[in-house]
């Protein structure tokens, strides 16, 4: 692990999907960030609202800080089919006026935690439908609109079931205090879903190395 940086110049934003591992983060020490502010997690099927929030909650950091980094995956998050052209980041060099501002360098949240290659490593060359402690805990958001046909066309096909790629001691915890939940959404999508425990070191070099592009500026 390379030697810790600080954060207390900066804002991060965020889908609020990657809430729990930033929080984490800020509650051991390593993410001392002047200031976290949250999109609604899973907008990734709702581009307008995606966008919206975003543009206001950059407004809202650069309140805060001049340096800002955001934390939302580049290849999946954002994928607008009537113009492929704008992209995430072209709406985040929008904003970028006067500021220092960049994102995280991953496609999605799924690869902040484990990258392809861990993940291929973990599915054992299964297909798997990868999830991470927000996409549990806020799965009406991220799932908002799927009725049981939808998930029927989309979770069965992933016959390595449902992996949850937990960083932060979640899984446990969650079944212990939620277990009707997670039986009702392991029955909702139709497959197994089993944890695997990682380590949070990739996304804490990922912020890392954000943080060290700020400061060679």
């Amino acid at each position: 692990m390379e030697e810790q940086l600080s954060f207390k110049d900066y804002v991060i934003v965020s889908c609020g999907t990657l809430g729990p591992e930033l929080n984490y983060l800020r509650k051991q020490g390593f993410l001392d960030a002047k200031k976290i502010v949250y999109t609604t997690p899973g907008r990734h099927e709702v581009l307008k609202e995606l966008e919206s929030q975003l543009i206001q909650k950059i407004n809202t950091a650069k309140q805060h800080s001049k340096r800002i980094i955001i934390v939302y995956g580049g290849k999946f998050c954002y994928i607008n089919v009537d113009n492929p052209y704008r992209t995430i980041d072209t709406i985040i060099a929008e904003q970028a006026v006067g500021i220092s501002i960049s994102r995280i360098n991953a496609t999605h949240c799924m690869d902040m935690l484990a990258s392809e290659r861990q993940r291929d490593e973990i599915s054992e060359g299964k297909k798997i439908w990868w999830l991470t402690p927000g996409w549990v805990v806020y799965r009406s958001y991220v799932f908002q609109d799927w009725d049981k046909g939808k998930a029927n066309e989309n979770f069965p096909q992933h016959t390595g079931g449902a992996i949850l790629l937990d960083g932060i001691g979640f899984w446990d915890r969650y079944c212990h205090e939620h277990p009707e939940e997670i039986l009702e959404f392991s029955d909702w999508m139709g497959i197994e879903i089993r944890p695997h425990k990682i380590t949070l070191d990739r996304f804490k070099n990922l912020l890392i190395e954000q943080q060290k592009l700020h400061t060679e500026k």
